[in-house]
């Protein structure tokens, strides 16, 4: 059995332009995000067997525009982003400024520790990696779509990949509407093939943006 499993991040938003922490916040994808999402379904669109989002607008939104409509959307509410509590909506710079120790803690070890109201890692890890061994149990010789989020799609990985968690932030990217593709030999033995591949959309660039952007306060100090 192999089933190939294209996890892909939902196109950008406002507030992912804007670097805001938008875990729980329902917010829509922006003009940019949806070019991206285009650009993805002109790339995949044809093979794809079924696709799988998380309830929020932008990964339902990306997935319609991944698949032209052609393939209705599953919704799995374990695909969810992560919950950042009572930072939502907060740039990483305000939420130092008001929330110091509780940004430093999660900062050094953000796979069990959560801000006030929040989820850590390892809350999203327990959720969101059964849906996939579902998925892959459930579409053998198939090749299924699955629209997540960042830090969901980054916690997957370490745990299929044998990366360690804690460092999850540090070690994995996600760029907007990037894809990721993974065979299963079975439901727990995953070969990553490719990972954050926008070249979709990077009009004769390379796909690959600086490191700093969005990632941990270790790469990107300012």
């Amino acid at each position: 059995m192999t089933t190939r499993v294209l996890l892909i991040r939902h196109g950008a938003t406002v507030l992912s332009a804007e670097d805001r922490f938008a875990g729980s916040t329902d917010v829509e994808l922006s003009d940019e995000g949806r070019r991206q999402a285009r650009c993805l379904g002109e790339r995949i669109a044809a093979e794809i067997d079924a696709i799988y989002v998380s309830p929020m607008k932008r990964t339902r939104e990306t997935a319609s525009l991944v698949t032209g409509g052609a393939l209705e959307p599953l919704v799995e509410a374990g695909l969810r982003e992560i919950d950042h509590g009572r930072w939502e909506g907060l740039t990483r710079k305000e939420v130092e400024q008001r929330f110091p120790e509780e940004y430093g803690a999660w900062e050094e070890d953000p796979f069990t520790f959560a801000p006030a109201g929040g989820e850590a890692g390892v809350a999203v890890m327990a959720r969101s990696l059964p849906v996939i061994r579902s998925i892959v149990v459930a579409h053998p010789e198939q090749t299924v779509a699955v629209v997540s989020h960042k830090a969901t799609i980054r916690l997957l990985l370490s745990s299929l990949l044998g990366i360690d968690p804690r460092g999850y932030r540090d070690r994995l990217d996600q760029a907007p509407a990037c894809l990721n593709v993974l065979d299963f030999k079975d439901p727990v033995r995953a070969r990553l093939m490719v990972y954050n591949d926008t070249s979709h959309y990077a009009e004769g660039r390379v796909g690959v943006r600086p490191a700093g952007a969005g990632l941990s306060k270790w790469w990107d100090p300012k």
